[in-house]
């Protein structure tokens, strides 16, 4: 692999490697075209599903039945006699469309308290003046007015013409003759007055009296176009009693009040009176009203429809005072105003918008999290991270991909229901849904990045994720918005759980709903920037709240990836670092770390001290020929579940030059993974370290990232993405541009047998196990990196395969310095110029292959096979060979011995066994030097693992 000329002279820069992330991000993109077109086609099939069911309602409004038209009033047989056209009362829905060049007139009334709730004496409201609460039981309290006023006197004379002593109706004009007295209903009032709620219920009408008299219930005919009904009528005593301040006014209706009312009993009041500094020449009130009986609409039609009677009542008592008993301004009839005839607006985008758009954009949050999880699983961004990508170009492009995706989905989304004409986004100024939608999507970005770290499996952030999206909206839209629309509910814990980002989102689209729908159904506008002034509008602190806490999500997002980055391993204040001395980049000795009471005794072999002894010079002496240089590194694992601790490696001394390559055997579970993660980044050692051209890897992997080529043991690869757009990818990281990182891609291609056949175009999800260890090798070295770390590189390559990569690695080891894992003997002696054998996390020997060969594998080893009734004479021949000799393998006749090379002669082999032959049958039989493998086993058995003394 020539990359030599390639190669870069510094670091790429933060707009290299943002650029190199954005093209991968982009051809990501590109293979995912058909997920990311469903992703945004979502929402448009949902706004055209609420298109088509507001078409059905309607058609369904504007059937017949539900129009204005004409009924029988008359009829003779099946001929009709008469007709009556307009609106039909017996069909209160027809109120809505018909036109009504007349509303019907209705008697002014106060709005009462049911008998149940009239107030009398409890513990909470101490006053003598009150009834006994004993008439609640036959629904006999009267009715309680309060009055207080700088003056008692000339208040008690107002209070007395307030209330008539007698009662009287007209039979030849019942409706009329109603408003000459004090009525009043404990029904609630309706939207609109065209039928007055007290005249078509079950409940009483109440004539207000100073005295009640016996029998004094009685019923009167209503008679409304074809419909009549019988209305009863019953008489109310008004208690009315003075209080020294309105203070006490004011506490006497807290304590009494409706909703919100759990701890005590309720006890309403029909109204309070502050006579203020009125006399005879000032006519000065205030007048409290009960405004429990506000409608879900939130209009306050008890003021609209019920109040004015109480204003009229203190009035006429004033011009009695002043005029005599016989002065009186007649308050004829409440009604409703005029209107033509309109068609029924059930805007059902609006009325179910809420809920449902709530769930529309919270379905970018678990393609943001998967995604980031993925990378994470994977362990795609530390592969990333350690072929030179820096934390500020990964989170610029990844959170700007994110945003990016996000936005163009809110944008279809607003577009799509626009273009079908859904009011919850036509009527609402679209700079309020621009901004709050961006915000929101911010701040949700960035929950994501967040959530992010805590988890590392992608199928638990899915469901985890998709739980939270439906469940967030079912409790927003059955529980908080009932929360929202109960006005009596504390506003302070409304935005302690709108803290809740879910919460605010559909607090936002509440708010835009319910300013759609009003606005539809009463003729007038959405929201505009002027009504997020109003106290009753939430968009103001909801766009409050997602700005703020998107700014101190980001940060603390940021934060926890800094804290958690894997290979950084920086403490929770990393930030105050920043006023602390930079760390040296060079060699030096680090402080001598002991874990507990432990001392680790060893007897250290000549080649394991000499490489100490040279680690220990070049620290004090240091020199860059040294690529690697390990100093004492250890790693322990603590114990879990009741097991001891586990010592991956111990004191790890090791020096490694330019220019070599250096080959670690050991057994499975010796420690050699332990080793390249801590070297690479992936973890961090208990004690000791090491430095990668010259920078220490406990403070400064970012540098020597930037110089760093890996092979993993498990292939990190993008399944989508190609061999040539991984090189392209991991070529740009490394500061290759233009011609040189296309030669080099193709060199690269070229060299691990990708290039042709279309190999390199191809997923790399589609590559065989070979395919994609020769594709990890070949970005292993691109770009030239100082030092590489190779990971069992040839593990699943056929022999031709594994030939043609053995060379590409001896090409690139003359400058580089490499460090490969192998079980391969044949690897290890063809590509490594050294070897240690690791045992037990530890080197058991260090030396080139022929010398390992020579100091452990002074013998030969001869074997041969007979029969089983002649394996004691095999012993005697090889006794007679070497009386030093040694079995090391037996099995159904076959036998294999160790024959000190100083004992033996290889004619005086070949004769004995002639003259055997003679003697007993030979099957097979064979005499070879000590092999590589030879060593390993014999290295590996004789490891002991190392005592420990407390």
């Amino acid at each position: 692999m020539r990359n030599g000329r390639n190669r870069p002279n510094e670091p790429a820069s933060f707009s290299t490697q943002a650029n190199a992330l954005l093209r991968k991000n982009l051809t990501f993109q590109r293979r995912n075209v058909k997920t990311n077109f469903r992703l945004i086609l979502s929402p448009f099939f949902l706004c055209i599903l609420l298109a088509l069911l507001q078409t059905l309602l309607n058609k369904q409004f504007d059937k017949a039945s539900n129009k204005c038209g004409c009924i029988c009033t008359k009829t003779q047989g099946e001929q009709c006699l008469e007709k009556q056209c307009g609106v039909q009362y017996s069909d209160f829905d027809q109120v809505g469309t018909c036109p009504i060049t007349n509303p019907p007139e209705w008697p002014p009334l106060l709005q009462t308290p049911d008998p149940q709730y009239r107030a009398v004496r409890t513990d909470f409201l101490p006053y003598s003046d009150f009834p006994n609460p004993l008439c609640r039981n036959n629904g006999s309290c009267p009715l309680t007015m309060l009055f207080t006023g700088t003056n008692q006197s000339f208040g008690e004379v107002l209070s007395g013409n307030m209330i008539p002593s007698t009662f009287g109706i007209n039979n030849a004009d019942v409706m009329d003759s109603l408003a000459t007295n004090v009525l009043g209903s404990a029904s609630e009032t309706e939207n609109t007055n065209f039928l007055e709620p007290a005249f078509f219920s079950d409940l009483p009408i109440y004539y207000l009296q100073s005295q009640c008299r016996k029998n004094s219930t009685f019923s009167i005919p209503i008679q409304i176009s074809t419909t009549s009904r019988q209305q009863e009528l019953r008489c109310a005593q008004v208690l009315r009693l003075w209080r020294n301040s309105s203070s006490e006014v004011n506490n006497e209706l807290y304590k009494g009040y409706r909703k919100g009312n759990t701890e005590r009993k309720i006890n309403e009041i029909v109204a309070g009176y502050d006579f203020l500094n009125s006399n005879e020449n000032i006519f000065n009130v205030s007048i409290w009203y009960n405004a429990t009986y506000k409608n879900d609409t939130g209009f306050d039609t008890i003021a609209l429809a019920r109040i004015p009677r109480s204003v009229n009542l203190v009035s006429d008592a004033y011009l009695q005072f002043l005029l005599g008993p016989g002065t009186k301004m007649l308050f004829e009839f409440v009604k409703e105003m005029p209107k033509p005839e309109t068609k029924i607006k059930f805007d059902l985008a609006s009325l179910l918008g809420a809920l449902f758009f709530t769930w529309v954009i919270l379905q970018l949050f678990p393609v943001a999290l998967t995604s980031l999880v993925y990378e994470k699983q994977q362990n795609l961004r530390i592969m990333m991270k350690m072929h030179g990508l820096g934390d500020g170009p990964y989170w610029m492009i990844s959170y700007g991909y994110f945003l990016a995706i996000s936005v163009i989905y809110m944008l279809c989304f607003v577009i799509f229901g626009s273009v079908i004409g859904l009011k919850f986004f036509t009527m609402n100024d679209y700079s309020i849904q621009f901004i709050f939608y961006f915000i929101y999507i911010n701040l949700q970005i960035s929950l994501a990045f967040l959530l992010a770290s805590l988890f590392s499996n992608v199928k638990t952030a899915t469901v985890i994720a998709y739980i939270g999206v439906f469940g967030t909206g079912l409790l927003a839209g059955f529980l908080f918005q009932f929360f929202v629309q109960d006005t009596s509910f504390p506003n302070g814990w409304i935005i302690v759980m709108e803290l809740y980002p879910g919460f605010a989102l559909y607090r936002g689209l509440y708010e835009f709903s319910q300013a759609s729908f009003s606005g539809d159904t009463l003729g007038t506008r959405g929201m505009r920037w002027g009504d997020l002034s109003d106290s009753t509008n939430g968009m103001k602190e909801v766009l409050i709240i997602m700005f703020v806490e998107w700014l101190l999500v980001l940060f603390s997002a940021y934060y926890v990836d800094q804290v958690l980055s894997t290979g950084s391993w920086k403490s929770p204040l990393l930030f105050l670092k920043r006023f602390q001395k930079n760390p040296s980049s060079s060699f030096r000795k680090p402080s001598i770390q002991r874990q507990g009471s432990k001392v680790f005794v060893t007897t250290e072999k000549p080649d394991i001290h000499q490489e100490t002894e040279k680690v220990e010079q070049l620290l004090l002496e240091p020199t860059m020929n040294h690529a690697i240089v390990c100093d004492k590194l250890r790693k322990v694992y603590p114990g879990r579940d009741g097991n001891p601790e586990k010592f991956a490696v111990r004191e790890l001394s090791l020096a490694l030059p330019q220019g070599e390559c250096f080959g670690m055997l050991g057994p499975n579970g010796a420690g050699k993974t332990s080793f390249i993660n801590m070297m690479i980044g992936l973890t961090q050692p208990t004690s000791g370290t090491a430095f990668v051209q010259g920078l220490d890897i406990r403070t400064n992997m970012n540098g020597i990232y930037t110089s760093m080529g890996v092979c993993p043991q498990n292939d990190l690869l993008w399944e989508i993405l190609t061999g040539r757009e991984h090189l392209l990818f991991y070529g740009r990281l490394k500061n290759l541009k233009g011609s040189d990182l296309t030669q080099a891609v193709e060199e690269s291609l070229k060299s691990v047998n990708l290039f042709h056949g279309g190999v390199a175009d191809k997923k790399a999800g589609k590559y065989s196990g070979g395919m994609k260890r020769r594709l990890s090798v070949a970005i292993s070295l691109i770009g030239n990196p100082r030092v590489v770390y190779m990971d069992e590189p040839s593990t699943g390559l056929d022999p031709a395969s594994r030939k043609n990569l053995w060379n590409v690695v001896n090409r690139a080891k003359q400058d580089r310095a490499i460090i490969l894992t192998t079980h391969s003997m044949e690897e290890a002696e063809v590509l490594c110029d050294r070897l240690g054998i690791f045992v037990e996390g530890s080197f058991q020997c260090i030396g080139n292959p022929k010398e390992l060969k020579g100091r452990y594998g002074g013998t030969y080893v001869f074997s041969m096979a007979t029969s089983i009734d002649h394996e004691t004479d095999v012993e005697k021949l090889v006794q007679q060979l070497s009386p030093n000799a040694k079995k090391i393998y037996h099995i159904s006749g076959t036998q294999k011995f160790e024959l000190p090379k100083d004992e033996v002669k290889i004619a005086n082999v070949f004769q004995a066994v002639e003259t055997a032959k003679g003697n007993f049958p030979v099957s097979a039989w064979g005499l070879a030097d000590t092999t590589l493998e030879d060593v390993f086993i014999k290295v590996a058995r004789e490891a002991q693992p190392y005592d420990t003394l407390s």
